[in-house]
């Protein structure tokens, strides 16, 4: 069965709220002070728009892809980055909604996996958040079952070996 995406979705810019008012008060602090020099309010003007600019940007190149195997995270302006959980290795879902999230209508979703390179993952500030919290604990369901995967944790035994704890159990 080729691999089809399920979801798509990006943060939200509500997550630069703080960077695009300390740019704006950048940018009133470089005006007010445009008095003394002119060379004041143009670099204080530059910095600000280059500062809004950077973090829109940054946050706009943030992709979370879910699909039938996997997530899919790619992040990066100058340099992409493309990270890859295989869904039968999510270990943990949860979901939190921050007051100032719930008031703006988004929540973010927190994956702790059993993969040494991306152990936990969250994706921020994203509108729908419950549906696709439901859409990634089914398809986790549905690849554990199609692959015979279980998570399994055991504790460690205290002896000293390098055991750490996580083992994935193929039947």
């Amino acid at each position: 069965m080729p691999e089809t995406t399920l979801y798509k979705v990006n943060p939200s810019q509500w997550l630069n709220l703080w960077h695009f008012l300390g740019a704006g008060l950048l940018a009133i602090t470089a005006i007010a002070m445009a008095s003394a020099s002119d060379q004041i309010l143009w670099i204080g003007l530059a910095l600000a728009i280059f500062w809004a600019g950077w973090r829109w940007l940054s946050v706009h190149c943030e992709h979370y892809e879910l699909t039938t195997q996997r997530i899919r995270v790619t992040t990066g302006v100058l340099n992409q980055k493309i990270d890859e959980i295989e869904l039968y290795r999510v270990k943990d879902l949860t979901m939190t909604r921050a007051f100032w999230m719930r008031i703006v209508g988004l929540s973010s979703i927190h994956l702790k996996t059993s993969d040494r390179t991306l152990p936990t993952l969250t994706i921020p500030a994203i509108s729908n958040g419950e549906e696709l919290r439901e859409q990634l604990r089914e398809q986790v369901e549905k690849i554990r079952d199609k692959k015979r995967v279980r998570e399994m944790d055991f504790a460690d035994t205290g002896d000293g070996g390098e055991f750490d704890g996580d083992m994935d159990l193929q039947l």
